[in-house]
């Protein structure tokens, strides 16, 4: 029989349509043919419910709690008072660590794999005292908080600050207990290693990867886009403030100035639940934010070229890996690149100004860069399938 693994997540691992729950299904899929596992999650997105019931493939027994983000938003206030980071009221339930609890006593659990510093609260204690402990962070989150603090205005950049702080606190406490913290690439490795010295012999990491059949170049896709034209493409969740952030910048900012030189461009924002500030970029010309699609190959497939104007990032942008699997001309800035160690000029274009957007567009309009697309498949088959990623972890579990 399968040794039991107790799998927490802060959101349910599936679909994995959508950077998080991307990983955290392949892993999830990588331990099932190891592990019996019992998995813990939460769910903050009422359409999620439906599909709990396809997990009993992967998982021997599951718990799923419904978080509502608003009440959520309320609860993580507690932080102020307590001195905790913010994010672990956010995430915390009773009836979750009720669980946790009876579970492991039961089952006997000694091997842990927490998704995500926010779940790790539910392992400090000594029913974990001997327990394999493996923490995936994947990125610095604290980081994240600190690049937010740096856009946003005072009070709320105090707030972001202030969470930064005590996040950064409480990963470095959370790294001294678990036996391997890794993350999503290198760089964010580094950067915990500079961060948390005094745990640096236990970081680690591994890459996400990308369904090659999934996001495949040689299937076929209905055209979404109106005949002819030149089509710029930014997929992801709009509700993300980082994505929010990255495609308001190239709208306002690139998109003018691409039209002024190549009229007719379009801009489409594909993804779902967009805010209201994105949903107003959808009135200025060449712009159209298309909310949830059912599927976003087809918008990838033909669109022309597809952008990651990244000005707020940490870890791998799995948008542009699965752009480069689809043997797509991608531009992105140096922020996203992180992870990807892709070249300039040979399997992506990089740009952060303006006009260096509209440089490298222009260039791949024009057909100057043939051959970037082909290239970019084969860097990401070589270095980006799961199966050359997922080992690491199976190895700090035993």
């Amino acid at each position: 029989m399968k040794t039991p693994l107790l799998f927490l997540c802060h959101r349910i691992p599936y679909p994995p349509n959508k950077g998080d729950k991307i990983r955290s299904f392949h892993v999830l899929k990588f331990l099932a043919e190891r592990y019996r596992i019992f998995l813990a999650a939460f769910i903050d997105d009422p359409v999620d419910w439906a599909q709990k019931e396809k997990l009993h493939a992967w998982c021997e027994e599951s718990f799923f709690q419904g978080l509502n983000p608003t009440w959520a938003r309320v609860r993580s206030l507690s932080g102020f008072i307590t001195g905790k980071p913010l994010t672990l009221p956010y995430y915390h339930d009773p009836n979750m660590a009720s669980w946790i609890d009876h579970t492991m006593e039961r089952e006997k659990i000694r091997h842990v794999l927490v998704y995500s510093s926010a779940m790790a609260q539910y392992t400090i204690g000594p029913r974990f005292d001997g327990t394999k402990r493996v923490i995936d962070f994947v990125d610095v989150d604290s980081d994240k908080w600190r690049q937010y603090a740096a856009k946003k205005q005072w009070p709320i950049s105090w707030i972001y600050k202030w969470e930064a702080r005590q996040l950064l606190a409480f990963e470095r406490s959370m790294a001294g207990m678990f036996d391997t913290s890794s993350f999503v690439s290198k760089e964010e490795a580094a950067l915990f290693c500079k961060l948390a010295p005094e745990s640096a012999e236990k970081v680690n990491y591994f890459a996400n990867g990308v369904d090659l059949e999934n996001f495949n170049p040689d299937r076929e896709y209905t055209n979404p886009y109106p005949e002819g034209g030149r089509q710029i493409a930014f997929t992801g969740a709009m509700d993300y403030w980082p994505n929010e952030d990255a495609v308001t910048w190239f709208a306002e900012e690139v998109l003018p100035e691409l039209r002024n030189k190549w009229p007719g461009t379009a801009f489409y924002i594909v993804g779902s639940r967009p805010t209201d500030k994105v949903l107003k970029l959808g009135s200025l010309p060449g712009v159209t934010v298309t909310g949830s699609v059912p599927d976003v190959r087809p918008y990838v497939a033909h669109a022309t070229v597809i952008v990651a104007p990244m000005r707020i990032a940490r870890g791998i942008q799995n948008k542009v890996l699965e752009a480069m699997s689809m043997a797509k001309s991608v531009v992105v800035t140096s922020m996203g690149l992180e992870g990807i160690n892709a070249s300039n000029g040979r399997e992506l274009l990089v740009a952060d100004t303006v006009s260096e957007f509209v440089d490298s567009i222009s260039k791949l309009f024009s057909g100057e860069m043939k051959g970037i697309g082909d290239r970019a498949r084969q860097k990401v088959c070589m270095e980006f399938s799961w199966n050359a990623t997922l080992p690491k972890l199976g190895q700090w579990l035993e």
